[in-house]
C-alpha cells in the first residue's frame, strides 16, 4: 500500500528560497496567476469549517438511521462511539494541517476505518451502510492516484452488494450505492478545496518572503556595486589631495573639486538604489574610470569601438566597468590598465578591461571564485547572466589580470531580467 506524500499526491516538502538566484522577473505569470488565485479562493476558515460541517452532517445523517431502526442502549452507544471514531479518522484523512501524522499512519488509520466501516454492518444493517462513503473519500485521499481509484472502485463495488447481501428491497439497495458515491465525491472534493486554499496561501506567504528576499539582494549588489567605486574614489583623491595641499594648493583644490562630484554621486547613487534602479551608460563610465585611474597615477589607454545601446546592457557593462576599477584600485598594484569595448558578428558586445597588476600564481585560470573580491564579480556574474551574457577573469599568457564581459546587444529568450 502506497501511501501519498500529501492529500493530492504531491510532496510535502519545501525547498529552501533563501539562497534562490532567480530574479523577480522569473515568475511573473505564475505569480499573478497565484494573487489572482488568492484572492478569489474562500478563507481558510471557512474551506475548513465546510469540511467539518459537511462530515458532522453526514455521521448525524447515519446516526439518525441508527436511532431509527429503536436499538437498545448498548447498540446505540456502540453506534455512537463507531460514529465518533469514524469522524476522527475522517478528520485525520481530510485535514491538511494533519498530512504529516497521514504519511506516517495513514494505512493504519485507513485499515482501522475499513473495519469499522464493514465489521458493524451485518449487526446495524441499513443505518451503517453510509459509513462505506467516508471510507471511499478516505482511499482518494490517503493513497496515490494509481492505488486509490481501484481500490476506490472496490469500494462502490462493496457499496452495490451491500443491499442484496442485507435483504433490503432495491430502492434501499440503489440508495445506499448511490449514497456512497456522493459521500466520497462530496468529502474528497471538499478536502480538496480546503487544501487548495491552505497551499495557495502559502504559496502567497512564500512569495512575499522570496520578494522581500530579492530585494534584499538587489539593495545588497547596488550598494556594492555602486557606492564601491565611489569610495575608493574618494579614498584615492582624498590621499591624492592630501599629498598636494602643501606644495600644490591649487591640483589640490582640483582633486577637493572631484572629491565633492563624487560625493555628490553616491549620495544620487543611494537615493536610485532606494527607489529600485538606475541606469548607466558605459561611455560615461569609461571616461569617470580613465579620470580616477589616472588620478592614481595609472596610465590607461580607452578604446570604446563598440558601445550598447541605452538600455539595461548599457547599465550592466557600465557596472561591470566600475567594478572592475574598483577591485583595481584595491587590489592591484597596477601600472597600466586597457579599456576596451567591440562587438562581434554574432551581435554581442564584448568588454575587456586588462591591467598588469596581477601577483604572479594567484590566478591561474578563468575562474571567478578564485579572484581577490569573489562577491562583486559574483554580483556581476548575475546581472550579465539575467540577459544571457557571461563573465570570465584570469591572468593571460603575457601576465596580464583581463576581466572579459560578454552581452547580447538584444535580449535573447528565456533571459530574466535583472
Amino acid at each position: 500500500m502506497q501511501l501519498a506524500g500529501s492529500p493530492s499526491g504531491r510532496p510535502t516538502g519545501k525547498s529552501s528560497t533563501g539562497t534562490s538566484q532567480t530574479g523577480p522577473g522569473d515568475g511573473p505569470a505564475l505569480s499573478a496567476a497565484m494573487r489572482a488565485l488568492g484572492v478569489g479562493a474562500p478563507p481558510p476558515q471557512l474551506a475548513l469549517s465546510l469540511v467539518l460541517t459537511v462530515e458532522c452532517g453526514f455521521v448525524l445523517v447515519g446516526f439518525l438511521n441508527i436511532l431509527d431502526a429503536d436499538p437498545g442502549a448498548l447498540v446505540l452507544a456502540a453506534s455512537a462511539l463507531g460514529f465518533g471514531l469514524i469522524f476522527v479518522i475522517q478528520l485525520v484523512h481530510s485535514a491538511y494541517r494533519l498530512r504529516r501524522v497521514r504519511e506516517r499512519w495513514g494505512r493504519w488509520t485507513l485499515t482501522l476505518q475499513a473495519l469499522l466501516t464493514y465489521l458493524p454492518l451485518f449487526g446495524l444493517g441499513f443505518g451503517w451502510g453510509g459509513m462505506a462513503g467516508f471510507l471511499g473519500a478516505s482511499v482518494l485521499l490517503v493513497l496515490r492516484p494509481a492505488t486509490a481509484w481501484p481500490l476506490f472502485g472496490l469500494v462502490v463495488a462493496a457499496a452495490c452488494a451491500t443491499g442484496p447481501l442485507l435483504g433490503l428491497d432495491p430502492v434501499n439497495s440503489v440508495y445506499i450505492a448511490v449514497s456512497t458515491v456522493l459521500t466520497a465525491l462530496i468529502v474528497y472534493g471538499l478536502s480538496q478545496l480546503a487544501q487548495l486554499v491552505l497551499e495557495v496561501q502559502e504559496a502567497q506567504q512564500d512569495f512575499a518572503r522570496l520578494a522581500v528576499t530579492q530585494e534584499r539582494l538587489r539593495f545588497a549588489r547596488d550598494l556594492h556595486d555602486l557606492l564601491g567605486y565611489s569610495l575608493s574614489a574618494i579614498t584615492l583623491k582624498s590621499e591624492l589631495a592630501l599629498r598636494l595641499v602643501g606644495g600644490h594648493p591649487d591640483r589640490a583644490q582640483d582633486e577637493l573639486t572631484g572629491i565633492l562630484e563624487i560625493s555628490r554621486q553616491a549620495l544620487s547613487d543611494v537615493r536610485t538604489v532606494a527607489r529600485g534602479y538606475r541606469e548607466m551608460s558605459l561611455a560615461a563610465e569609461a571616461v569617470s574610470a580613465q579620470s580616477v585611474l589616472e588620478a592614481a597615477g595609472i596610465l590607461v589607454t580607452t578604446e570604446l569601438s563598440g558601445e550598447p545601446p541605452q538600455g539595461e546592457v548599457d547599465t550592466i557593462m557600465a557596472t561591470v566597468l566600475r567594478e572592475a576599477i574598483t577591485n583595481l584600485l584595491r587590489h592591484s598594484k597596477a601600472e597600466h590598465c586597457r579599456i576596451e569595448s567591440r562587438t562581434t558578428d554574432t551581435g554581442d558586445i564584448v568588454l575587456l578591461i586588462t591591467n598588469d597588476g596581477a601577483q604572479r600564481g594567484t590566478v591561474s585560470r578563468w575562474d571567478l571564485s578564485a579572484a581577490p573580491d569573489g562577491s562583486g564579480l559574483e554580483n556581476l556574474q548575475f546581472r550579465l547572466t539575467s540577459v544571457g551574457g557571461r563573465l570570465t577573469s584570469g591572468v593571460d599568457e603575457s601576465g596580464h589580470f583581463v576581466l572579459r564581459a560578454e552581452a547580447p546587444l538584444r535580449r535573447r529568450p528565456g533571459a530574466r531580467s535583472a
